[in-house]
């Protein structure tokens, strides 16, 4: 049987054969406090063995991590000094990496790198803007890290590849007889569009010379993934979905093959891929909300037990935890209500599970706040929370005798803002305050320099240690970057 669109017409092949090859895409693996190590990945044809890698003056030999399509992708492990830096080579083409040092440091945080529908047919240099942006930052003082909080790649296309996937998502039936052949079209659509995004020109320069950490959202599967009823999530083609999607996570996002998680990953079933990872004076922790997510719950036992493992090894660190959705935000239980009611407004239902903030999830959100207000309190361990996905920029505090718990929301990069008018509504739900630990109320507040509470523009974020205090700034398309904000009071 063929497929019924023209998606699925133009092979992954033909993104290499415009381009040579894609990447490189370069990966952090870990820091020893003498050699920062990392991992390079590349896609090439899979009769292509021209490349030729090194580190400094050592040659890098490859890993196939993945073949599929006539594409082989393949890693390469190397190591730089991890103060000052150095520089790798790919066919003699040299990347400079900063290094990450004990210093001063300088971190970016990106999120929602995409549209749901229609991302393809974008102008690059419109859609891009502010990863040329970020690109020309880096030339000026270079960046050490590049955090993704979620929907790196909006993978939404994929449900229109052919028509059992198309009855899937819209609630119908689907044929389970089908699945081996529709998980091929949906393996074959998804490697090219991670072998698309990786070779345009802004974001590739920076990817290949700024170390990245990533963490998936519900549009790198699908919009709502875990949060759909829970027949649909179940159903044959709901699993292929997300296998093929996880498949292509793990691969192009993590740098792991398909059934091997990364060494920052605590639970190596790879049921859960919550990772954690520690740098001089700071941990970064990135729960995995998606992997084990359902209508009922956020995370399983699994993913509970690989955060608090992540959390345990925050002693004496600034802690940065990644949500990719918001653990602090206004009352949502009302809307919920609202809808619940409200004839024809149950479609919307997803999209409000999805939040911690949810009726469905109030004792894993307390749950959540608990565990990282218990590291907040410990003497020089204090908790920012870092989050994107609502495609709007703001920041919130949640009240606590060690000094303000933070939460920075920055989203997104591409994706165009909403209306101002829901940011407006946002913002007047977030004057009811919320306090769903007592003793610690949550307030949301405007940016510094902005007069209401969401900024419906497209950002990014900017956190940098100096002289060992921690600042944060948005970049604002239209407005700039917005006075910086004291993480340390």
């Amino acid at each position: 049987m063929e497929s019924d669109t023209a998606e699925t017409r133009e092979a992954p092949g033909a993104v290499l054969a415009e381009h040579q090859r894609v990447g490189p895409v370069l990966f952090f693996r870990g820091h020893d406090g003498v050699r920062l190590h990392l991992m390079a990945l590349m896609a090439v044809s899979a009769d292509d063995a021209s490349l030729e890698v090194a580190a400094g003056s050592d040659a890098v030999e490859p890993v196939l991590l993945y073949q599929s399509s006539g594409i082989c992708v393949h890693g390469y492990s190397f190591s730089l000094p991890a103060d000052e830096g150095g520089t790798y080579t790919v066919n003699g083409d040299e990347y400079f990496v900063a290094g990450i040092p004990d210093g001063d440091v300088r971190l970016a945080y990106v999120a929602c790198n995409g549209l749901e529908q229609g991302d393809r047919e974008r102008d690059l240099d419109e859609r891009n803007v502010l990863w040329k942006r970020l690109a020309e930052q880096h030339r000026s003082v270079p960046f050490h890290l590049l955090l993704h909080g979620g929907d790196q790649l909006y993978a939404d296309e994929m449900l229109d590849v052919h028509a059992s996937v198309r009855s899937w998502a819209n609630g119908g039936p689907d044929d389970g007889e089908e699945v081996a052949f529709v998980s091929a079209l949906l393996r074959e659509l998804l490697l090219r569009r991670y072998l698309e995004l990786y070779s345009q020109r802004d974001p590739a320069w920076l990817l290949a010379r700024v170390p990245s950490l990533c963490m998936w959202d519900d549009h790198d599967i699908c919009d709502g993934w875990g949060s759909l009823p829970a027949r649909q999530l179940d159903a044959a083609i709901g699993q292929a979905v997300f296998r093929v999607a996880r498949e292509m996570f793990m691969v192009f996002q993590l740098g792991s093959p398909p059934d091997e998680p990364p060494p920052a990953c605590p639970d190596r079933t790879g049921r859960n891929l919550t990772w954690a990872v520690t740098l001089p004076g700071v941990s970064l922790v990135a729960p995995d909300l998606r992997s084990e997510r359902r209508p009922e719950r956020v995370m399983g036992e699994t993913g509970w037990r690989a955060f608090q493992e992540g959390l345990d090894r925050a002693n004496g660190d600034r802690v940065f935890v990644l949500s990719s959705v918001p653990a602090l935000g206004p009352r949502l239980s009302w809307v919920e209500l609202a809808m619940h009611i409200t004839p024809g407004a149950q479609k919307y239902e997803d999209d409000l599970r999805d939040q911690w903030q949810s009726r469905w999830h109030r004792h894993e959100w307390r749950r959540f706040l608990s565990a990282m207000l218990a590291v907040h309190e410990r003497d020089e361990s204090p908790v920012t929370v870092l989050s994107g996905e609502i495609h709007l920029a703001t920041r919130a505090t949640m009240a606590a005798k060690a000094g303000p718990l933070h939460q920075l929301v920055s989203s997104g990069i591409t994706h165009p803002p909403p209306p101002r008018a829901y940011a407006r509504a946002l913002g007047w739900l977030a004057r009811l305050g919320e306090a769903p630990l007592t003793d610690h109320p949550i307030r949301l507040h405007p940016l510094p320099g902005q007069r209401t509470v969401y900024t419906p523009q497209r950002n990014y974020l900017v956190l940098q240690r100096s002289s060992g205090r921690w600042l944060a700034w948005w970049e604002l398309e239209e407005d700039g970057a917005t006075p910086p904000l004291a993480l340390d009071v």
